[in-house]
This record gives C-alpha cells, structure tokens and sequence, in this order.
C-alpha cells in the first residue's frame, strides 16, 4: 500500500494519468488532495483536456478566472468576424451556416442595428470539424461581456491590442475579484490577495481555505 501511495503522489506519474481525464474529471481529482490539485491546476495539462475532444492544435492565453474551465463545450468556441462594408447579422447568418438569434445572443445585441458599433462579430460555431488542429485565443471581448476561446479563420488577431485589452480587463478583474472576496471573508485586502493567490485565482477555493484555517484557528483556541 505505501509503495501505491508513493506512485500515486509522484508528479510525474500524476501528470501520465491525468493527461487521459477529461475536464470533470480533472475537477474530481483536484478534489483529492492537495498534490493532486498541483497537477490539475497546470495550465498546460488544463488546457489540452479543454481542446481534446475538438482536436484543437493549440491553445493562446489564461482565462481571467479559471471556472472558464470547466465548459468546454462547442458554446464556448467563437470565430471571429472582422465586419466589412455591407455586412449585416443576415448575412452573416448564411455564410457561417447559424441562426440570426444566435449571433445576436453571443453578441449580447439587442437589435441588428449594433453591428454598426462594431469591428468584429463572434461567430456560433455550426461545423466542429473548423477546430480541428486549429488555434484558438482566449479573450474576453468587451461586447459580449464573455470570455470565448476565438478561432481567426482569415485573419491573425491584433497581438498589441489583445495583449492591452487583456492587461487591462484582467487588472479590472482581479481588483473585482478581490473586492468580492473581502466582503465574502470580511477580511482585508492582504488577505484577500493572499488566498486567492494560493488557490490559483479560483474564488470558491480561496473562500473554501480561509474556512479552513478559521476552523483550525478556532480549534487550537487562536480566535
């Protein structure tokens, strides 16, 4: 039995085994322990369990939060659209093969008329097979107030201007993100920043490892 503990906590060994899980699976094992939560928590182990049933060739970008993880379903891939003259949420329907509403909604637009504010749509994708040994760039696109994973099919995305946008959301968010964990903890921002560092910018288990240290404190008689 101590030789199957030794295996099972070699990082190594973890790392062949988990590579084969899928994402629920991956959140299962990170439930484990804290060594196996580790090996879950690397980013490249994450995000080729993310890609693998689409076959996806790569992978750009860390997600602000990592609940973006968790689904990775067809919803949250999106081509990227750069809108030319004479283009209208129609006919953009009938070229990539997906409903009017459904660009809307990606799109969080309330009428036709909001392509006109725009330089790109996302774009639902119809036909997974586009993904298939394809690059995908996470970003989080300021119209539709969601983070995608963007498939540029004639284009390569702005790198200056991604790098920027996202430099400046993810600074928003973290300080968002922070502020809510306060309040949650009623503790400072010190403390805040500290456990969301230790629990790899998931809120839930930063919340989760400051209940446990309250409990212990409470046990040993700190508090």
């Amino acid at each position: 039995m101590n030789s199957l503990s030794s295996v099972l906590a070699c990082r190594d060994t973890l790392q062949l085994i988990f590579e084969k899980l899928t994402i629920p699976d991956l959140s299962r094992a990170s439930c484990v322990c804290r060594a196996w939560k580790s090996v879950v928590s690397d980013h490249q182990m994450v995000s080729r369990a993310f890609g693998r049933p689409w076959n996806l060739g790569d992978i750009v970008g860390e997600p602000l939060s990592r609940s973006f993880w968790r689904d990775n379903g067809i919803g949250k891939f999106a081509i990227s659209h750069r809108i030319l003259g004479g283009d209208s949420v129609a006919s953009l329907a009938v070229k990539y093969s997906v409903q009017v509403m459904d660009i809307k909604r990606l799109n969080n637009m309330m009428s036709d008329h909001g392509i006109n504010s725009r330089e790109r749509l996302l774009i639902p994708i119809s036909n997974p097979g586009l993904l298939i040994n394809g690059t995908c760039y996470i970003e989080l696109d300021t119209h539709a107030k969601r983070e995608v994973a963007v498939l540029y099919l004639d284009d390569e995305p702005n790198r200056k201007t991604n790098y920027l946008m996202n430099r400046v959301n993810s600074d928003q968010g973290k300080r968002r993100l922070i502020n809510s964990i306060k309040r949650s903890m009623q503790a400072d921002d010190g403390t805040a920043q500290y456990y969301l560092s230790i629990s790899n910018g998931d809120p839930r288990a930063a919340l989760s490892e400051f209940s446990e240290d309250l409990r212990w404190e409470r046990k040993v008689g700190m508090t």
